[in-house]
């Protein structure tokens, strides 16, 4: 099989039957073979009826669906369980992502040989206070810490290698950040492709405010484990060996003030407190880096979710 489509959405049964007519379309028209796995995300709307009759018309759709709403980063996990593709693309289910990009995402691929593409919104039709201008500046912090320089990290519209899903696990939000995991499992051939945004047609914008405080605590959390996650001690240990060293060099140099140069009530000196609160963190850094050694970061449930329907699929 060429191509996997993999798409999750939450309340989207109004553009699901133009979604899927599209990309009918255009896999005909470039001879695709293909498979569209929906995973529907709890949605509360008519969306899994939808996307039942939508696979009885054709046998390429298929579905999952959640017993109830688990994320984005959820949908994806399990949709990337179940592809097979050897390009497996994702794109939104609300129509802003067009399909007729397919063709060029998938060459970029297996002509070109990158190992993710993603697509870069250059002109978007989004609110421009609440999402565009927000957007850059989120963008903009990504490059800076995770060094990969893609304009849109965050856009839905991405291809992939089949071996690059198939070697990062995607939780929590971290889809915001799968260039990051994909560089980070080895996958360093990254490129972006300027792709056309539509305007929402149907439904209103699942997107808050708090996505881009919570972005940022991920992106924060997914630069620490990517870099630190199997050597915690580098990062607590150097914090902590720094703070001690800065501590006790405090210390000293108030000992040999008291001892050489007769210097009294260096005790009542906010410098002598000071200093015993930097060693005393250093310890602690310290000590919190051998414990984030010993302790394992897998949860028997992290990505356990419950399915209560699948179409098309074991």
């Amino acid at each position: 099989m060429q191509i996997s489509l993999v798409i999750p959405l939450f309340n989207e049964d109004e553009s699901l039957p133009e979604l899927s007519s599209w990309i009918e379309k255009v896999m005909l028209a470039n001879h695709f073979t293909y498979e569209v796995l929906f995973i529907d995300d709890g949605s509360k709307d008519n969306s899994w009826n939808v996307i039942r009759m939508l696979s009885e018309k054709n046998p390429n759709i298929k579905g999952i669906k959640f017993t109830r709403n688990y994320g984005k980063s959820a949908a994806l996990f399990v949709g990337f369980e179940q592809a097979k593709g050897d390009v497996v693309i994702t794109m939104d289910a609300d129509l802003q992502d067009s399909p007729e990009e397919i063709p060029d995402l998938y060459k970029m691929i297996i002509t070109d040989g990158f190992d993710l593409v993603s697509g870069w919104k250059q002109k978007r039709y989004d609110n421009t206070f609440t999402k565009n201008i927000p957007s850059k500046l989120y963008n903009t912090t990504n490059r800076i810490i995770s060094g990969i320089k893609l304009h849109d990290m965050n856009c839905g519209l991405k291809a992939y290698k089949n071996e690059v899903i198939k070697s990062i696990e995607v939780y929590g939000e971290m889809h915001r950040f799968i260039p990051v995991l994909a560089k980070n499992a080895g996958f360093s051939n990254i490129s972006e492709k300027v792709v056309q945004h539509q305007a929402r047609k149907f439904g209103v914008s699942k997107f808050g405010w708090e996505r881009f405080i919570n972005g940022f605590l991920d992106l924060l959390s997914v630069t620490f484990m990517t870099r630190f996650a199997k050597k915690p001690m580098h990062l607590f240990g150097s914090l902590g060996v720094l703070s001690f060293i800065l501590g006790f060099g405090i210390l000293t140099y108030l000992t040999i003030d008291k001892i050489f140069f007769n210097e009294f009530g260096i005790a009542t000196k906010p410098s002598f407190y000071f200093g015993i609160m930097l060693l005393i963190i250093g310890t602690m850094l310290f000590l919190t880096g051998f414990l984030a050694e010993l302790v394992s970061r897998n949860s028997t449930d992290r990505n356990h979710y419950l399915i209560s329907k699948k179409i098309g699929l074991d």
